[in-house]
């Protein structure tokens, strides 16, 4: 049976510990604030704290998606060393990134033609995508094939459930999510927008809620409703530099569930200049996704 690597970018959100242990390899997204291009590397060029605190001091963070001749070296180093691939990639519905993907993949076909390379668009990002991989590897380690592997992940990426609280609307407004009177009524209410990644991975809106005390019962609340076996599964939360919100809802989860790991994160700078400081995240596996009309 032929070995294979399984390789993601860097949207997953993973702690990097996660990272460095499991040695996962990884394409980065870039970031451009105060004019400085950096890589979004989990934190190690641009510190999350350092992130946000711009963020909060009204910078306007830009991302860039990998080119796919940095897809192109990444997987030839991969087929040089004779495996198969298999990349788990951010939604195509939030970014473009997977065409780089299938883009280098088309073009090492004619040079490694025995080869393989697997492309999953898992249809979510941030600590979603993280824990798809980390299950990934774990499939791996016991001893499943790749054909295995892509069949589990294809099967339930539509019931990988992601729920979304933004702090600060004006972020949606700069990210074209909501307009500038929407943001404006919404900053005037204290409004906090509550968002999920639809069955097509793209952000629908499904609430809008005053309080950041009540926007937190509202996640949990979701998840009540929507989660199934959680004894059985990792769940994530990830955050925009609220690491209080972060532990709290986690708290109110398995005072209530039996869950086999929490992870928690902060989200990184290219989901983050969507989302902005305060913005909270949770990421299970349970009944299928909400439907995306368009």
């Amino acid at each position: 049976m032929k070995n294979f690597t399984i390789i993601t970018d860097s949207c997953c959100d993973l702690p990097i510990s996660y990272i460095n242990n499991l040695k996962i390899p990884y394409v980065s997204l870039t970031c451009n604030c105060k004019d400085t291009e950096t890589l979004d590397d989990f934190g190690e060029s641009y510190p999350f704290k350092d992130f946000y605190e711009d963020m909060r001091k009204g910078e306007m963070p830009k991302t860039s998606q990998p080119s796919s001749h940095a897809f192109y070296n990444s997987f030839k180093k991969i087929l040089e060393l004779g495996n198969d691939i298999l990349y788990i990639g951010v939604s195509s519905g939030l970014s473009g990134t997977t065409s780089g993907a299938h883009i280098a993949n088309c073009m090492l076909k004619e040079e490694y033609p025995n080869s393989n390379i697997h492309i999953i668009d898992i249809l979510t990002a941030s600590l979603g995508q993280g824990i798809m991989v980390l299950q990934a590897y774990e499939m791996q380690k016991s001893g499943k094939t790749l054909k295995e592997i892509i069949e589990y992940l294809e099967n339930i990426k539509q019931q990988l459930n992601t729920y979304i609280i933004v702090d600060d609307i004006n972020h949606l407004k700069r990210g074209g999510r909501i307009s500038a009177t929407s943001a404006f009524v919404g900053m005037l209410l204290n409004i906090k927008p509550f968002l999920t990644i639809s069955n097509l991975g793209k952000v629908l809106s499904i609430g809008k809620i005053r309080g950041r005390k009540k926007a937190l019962s509202t996640l949990f609340e979701k998840f009540i409703e929507k989660i199934e076996n959680p004894e059985q599964q990792i769940i994530a939360i990830s955050h925009g530099d609220c690491i209080e919100d972060a532990l709290a809802l986690k708290t109110l989860i398995l005072n209530k569930f039996k869950i086999k790991d929490v992870i928690i994160n902060h989200i990184g700078p290219v989901v983050g200049a969507y989302g902005g400081p305060g913005a909270l995240a949770l990421f299970f596996l349970g009944k299928k996704r909400e439907i995306h009309a368009n």
